[in-house]
């Protein structure tokens, strides 16, 4: 049991804020897919799938960073850092989780499986891009984002162009919200030599988050419009919006324990822009 309890923190099983920013942007994709109609079972699909993807994600994440982590303070009681559990059990973890993610789409069409595959790779190689990338936050929002081609893929199968604007502006809010995820670590990470978008953005931290957060609405708001989303999703947009600009008074102080407050706050944004799509599909 006590093993156990160690994987369930390995994959951040008790901290699901991760999983809920990979799922909102799925289930936009979802419900824009299929007109406000999808499939239940597609639904519980990509669900099932997105939470086992993230804690898989999880896990290479650790055995990517063990050298690194026990050098950062939010990092260093870690399960595989602190020497609780070996390298190979994070890749099996890993390997099992990914494993039965793949079983669960088998149902689905042949282009689905296909970015599957592409989603497994950007997925295993993103803890990799922080050692040379200098903005590995954008890198990451397309990992957290590729559930949007592939719900296309498997409501229409095909993959139109309003579906991959959508990864663009998740690839915004991703830089957005993990910039002030990484403002917590800041002073950690120049440390160990890691490259992150708050190391990048230097002074402008605090303004590239805004703009990015600017940009990624702007998009998610015209690929809306262009589906014939109105009332509703505007609504939530502007909502979302509010929730942008309240996080602009977390971080403009850049205190450590608010801009995590604020990373986490996202799980509202997103939920926000949902509601939006949901009601709008819903209340016609």
């Amino acid at each position: 049991m006590n093993k156990l309890a160690l994987y369930f923190r390995l994959i951040r099983a008790d901290k699901p804020i991760g999983i809920l920013l990979l799922l909102w942007p799925t289930l936009w994709a979802l419900w824009m897919a299929s007109g406000g109609h999808p499939d239940p079972m597609v639904v519980v699909i990509f669900v099932l799938g997105t939470a086992l993807m993230r804690s898989a994600g999880c896990a290479i994440n650790d055995y990517a960073d063990r050298d690194f982590d026990r050098h950062v303070k939010r990092t260093v009681d870690r399960p595989l850092t602190s020497g609780r559990i070996k390298s190979w059990e994070a890749v099996m973890v890993a390997a099992v989780l990914a494993l039965v993610s793949f079983l669960l789409i088998l149902p689905l069409n042949a282009l689905t499986k296909q970015l599957s595959v592409v989603a497994v790779i950007v997925a295993g190689s993103y803890p990799y891009f922080k050692r040379f990338f200098a903005i590995p936050q954008a890198y990451l929002g397309i990992a957290f984002g590729f559930g949007i081609p592939m719900a296309f893929a498997a409501v229409q199968n095909t993959v139109p162009a309003v579906a991959w604007w959508l990864l663009v502006a998740n690839v915004f809010w991703a830089v957005a919200y993990d910039t002030e995820y990484a403002m917590v670590d800041r002073d950690d990470d120049i440390k160990i030599g890691m490259r992150t978008s708050a190391i990048t953005f230097g002074k402008y931290d605090v303004f590239a988050v805004m703009l990015c957060y600017t940009v990624a609405l702007g998009i998610d708001l015209v690929c809306g419009w262009m589906l014939g989303l109105r009332g509703w999703f505007v609504a939530g947009v502007v909502v979302a919006a509010g929730m942008a600009l309240y996080h602009y008074t977390l971080i403009r102080g850049r205190d450590r324990m608010r801009c995590f407050a604020a990373f986490r706050h996202n799980n509202w944004l997103g939920a926000a822009l949902f509601v939006g799509v949901a009601l709008d599909y819903a209340l016609r």
